[in-house]
């Protein structure tokens, strides 16, 4: 007895939506829609590359006789008012003191705020106001952060180190960037699969062993790269 033959015209429309599925993932129908957005955006890729290559060409070439003529002076230079002797030593070691001081205090406040939030406070009206206003702190405008470390660290250390110190300005920058840390962190712990709690708990885990051996290290890479991102 012969099989009928089944054909796209007779065919259920699952049956022709699943076919064309199946053609689409073996390239056998070119989608004009979505390689013209595919190009759209490789055209959006190298249009960013291209200007960023431009600019680092073109500090390259305005910055390089420089060190043909001052060599590695440059670099260990401090400032001056004259242009033969000016250095950037002083801007590279106060930035890299206001890092290691944001480093210091932002970071670990920061991810262990995100981490009592997702993983220990209840689901309540205050915690809810505590993420509204994180929130809103992480778009308050950068000049109203230094007036408070005007306000508040210069005047509060000028007794102990003369008020205008590099600790206040890195402690000034550690509370502009304390909800940016919050927030990617709380971000990259909420996408953890609560599966991998779940299995925790199913085996006699506690809930610091859980958040420790499992959460943390699957959440760390998105941790790390909110706090790379708030650092610049």
């Amino acid at each position: 007895m012969a099989h009928p033959v089944t054909n796209e015209a007779s065919a259920p429309p699952g049956f022709a939506a699943a076919d064309l599925v199946r053609r689409s993932l073996r390239g056998e129908r070119l989608d004009l829609r979505g390689t013209l957005f595919q190009a759209a955006l490789l055209l959006t890729l190298l249009i960013s590359l291209a200007v960023l290559i431009t600019l680092l060409v073109d500090v390259f070439i305005k910055g390089w006789p420089v060190f043909q003529a001052r060599g590695g002076d440059f670099l260990t230079s401090n400032l001056s008012s004259f242009e033969s002797r000016a250095g950037v030593w002083q801007g590279l070691w106060g930035s890299l003191l206001l890092m290691t001081i944001v480093v210091v205090f932002a970071f670990p406040v920061g991810i262990g705020a995100a981490v009592y939030l997702e993983e220990y406070a209840r689901d309540t009206r205050l915690t809810r106001i505590i993420n509204s206003n994180i929130r809103n702190l992480a778009g308050v405008p950068a000049i109203v952060y230094g007036l408070l470390g005007l306000a508040i660290f210069v005047q509060a250390m000028r007794g102990i180190t003369g008020g205008r110190t590099v600790l206040a300005g890195g402690i000034t920058l550690a509370v502009l960037v304390l909800p940016i840390v919050i927030i990617t962190s709380a971000e990259a712990l909420r996408a953890v699969p609560q599966g991998i709690r779940e299995a925790g708990y199913g085996v006699g885990a506690t809930r610091w062993e859980v958040i420790r051996s499992h959460v943390l290290p699957s959440a760390a890479p998105g941790i790390f790269t909110g706090t790379v991102l708030s650092l610049a």
